[in-house]
């Protein structure tokens, strides 16, 4: 009998595909990138790729179980923030 071979699962996903695994529009995230509020990316040549875990890790930010929970963190709109610091991520 021949072992089936677990599918490959991609480490680093490109723009659209990272926008699809988070539920934005590739633009959105595109915009993110361009204002610092999104979640961490490589550039690899010239292309740019954002780790799995890495978006998994952004979006846990804005996890919050009810409208009065603080939560750990902020997941900023994709626009200029205020120039009040350093964004969390």
């Amino acid at each position: 009998m021949d072992a089936v071979p677990a599918p490959v699962r991609p480490r680093y996903v490109r723009t659209p595909d990272a926008a699809v695994h988070l539920g934005l529009s590739a633009r959105t995230l595109e915009k993110h990138r361009c204002f610092g509020t999104g979640p961490v990316y490589r550039k690899l040549g010239g292309r740019i790729v954002y780790s799995i875990s890495d978006l998994d890790a952004w979006a846990e930010l804005g996890l919050r179980r009810s409208t009065s929970d603080p939560g750990r963190g902020t997941v900023h709109p994709a626009k200029r923030l205020p120039d009040n610091g350093p964004v969390r991520r």
